[in-house]
């Protein structure tokens, strides 16, 4: 059994030096540049110090999104120990049990680890851009050591201040919020997603795709956080938002639904949106109108954008947008799912040459609303 653990905890271990480093020194550096120190203690001594059971110890450990090693090897480092103490301190501190806040270690540790991830390969292509072709092993592993001790400093200054900036604007929207409301709110959600995904990545390389997702994640960032929304997450091919305003929810979907993107570079999107109340928990969000824009996203043709009937209610008096009902369709969860399309209105399309409406559209009533007169359209073809 005991060499079956030692078996995982270098299977398993994350601080494990990489196999193909030719030079365990450097390897070393990296690390305690990186951790503040070296490699000293095991798990129970680590619990020990910190003032935590070794349970505890190894929830947090866990929590953080690290597999679990050998009890007797010693990863560990003084960082470790300070660490667990402060995160111990801070629950006791708040008067809530250490295990009630192993949810928000998890978050942290998600989060971090995505970030980490991709920080490592940007440094391993930067090393990969600026080595000489003649250099040895030995020496891109050097260069890299050298760029994360310069780079350290720089990056963690840089990702305090944009926690604090995100701290300030958090405050701001919460401030005015009564405490049973903090976990819910009533919101826009919104999906975009990238019109014909899965055969373009049948034709496209990797350097391609990488470009395709740059674009189309920085364009959506921009578009959505310039006009008050917030990027919840990106997953592939799609990107999950909130809005507090409908009617920039509005913009915000008919800039990315917009069909003249082509003529910018930028990939054609079909774009769904829910009004309605959402659970917040750690980043994301939850709830029916989740489910539901998700739903319309599916059913909105290639450079539209569908809205369900608490957002066309919303949107039913504002004249710089026109709602077009769709006939009911049969989704996943939704047996008679209405919605309807979303154009901008007469005096706003003349002046963008937008404003079109898809085919299979009637003149139906918004919800609460009076009918909207049939309009000439032509049909967005492609899905």
């Amino acid at each position: 059994m005991g060499g079956q653990d030692s078996e995982m905890a270098q299977r398993s271990d994350p601080y494990q030096a990489d196999e193909v480093t030719p030079n365990p020194e450097i390897a070393e550096r990296i690390e305690e540049t990186l951790l503040g120190g070296p490699r000293r203690y095991t798990r129970c001594e680590v619990a020990e110090a910190a003032g935590v059971s070794i349970e505890r110890a190894r929830a947090v450990w866990r929590a953080l999104g690290f597999a679990d090693v050998d009890e007797n090897a010693r990863v560990f480092t003084d960082g470790d120990i300070e660490a667990l103490r402060t995160w111990t301190m801070h629950a006791d501190a708040i008067g809530s049990g250490s295990d009630d806040k192993l949810p928000q270690v998890r978050a942290v540790g998600q989060t971090l680890s995505r970030l980490a991830d991709w920080q490592v390969r940007e440094i391993i292509a930067r090393v990969g851009d600026i080595a000489d072709p003649n250099w040895t092993e030995q020496q891109r592993a050097s260069t890299g050591a050298e760029l994360a001790e310069v780079l350290l400093p720089v990056v963690e200054s840089l990702q305090s201040y944009a926690w604090r900036r995100h701290l300030v604007a958090a405050i701001g929207r919460f401030m005015s919020v009564s405490p049973d409301e903090l976990s819910t709110t009533t919101t826009v959600v919104g999906f975009a997603d990238i019109v014909g995904y899965t055969s373009t990545t049948r034709h496209t390389d990797i350097h391609e795709l990488s470009v395709l997702l740059e674009t189309f994640e920085q364009n959506a960032a921009e578009t959505i956080v310039g006009l008050g929304g917030r990027v919840v997450k990106t997953v592939g091919d799609e990107v999950l938002f909130v809005v507090d305003a409908p009617r920039d929810a509005a913009e915000i979907a008919l800039l990315l639904s917009d069909p003249g993107r082509a003529s910018q570079h930028l990939p054609q999107l079909r774009v769904g949106m829910a009004l309605g109340q959402v659970l917040s928990r750690f980043g994301d969000v939850y709830g029916p109108a989740v489910n539901l824009a998700s739903r319309l996203t599916s059913l909105a043709r290639p450079g539209t954008a569908l809205v369900d009937r608490e957002l066309a209610k919303a949107l039913r008096e504002d004249e710089a947008f026109r709602l077009q009902p769709r006939r009911p369709a049969a989704v996943r969860g939704y047996h008679h799912l209405r919605s309807w399309s979303l154009r901008r209105g007469k005096l706003e399309a003349g002046k963008t040459g937008a404003g079109e409406t898809g085919a299979g559209e009637t003149g139906a009533a918004v919800p609460g609303g009076m009918p909207y007169p049939a309009v000439s359209t032509h049909a967005v073809t492609g899905i």
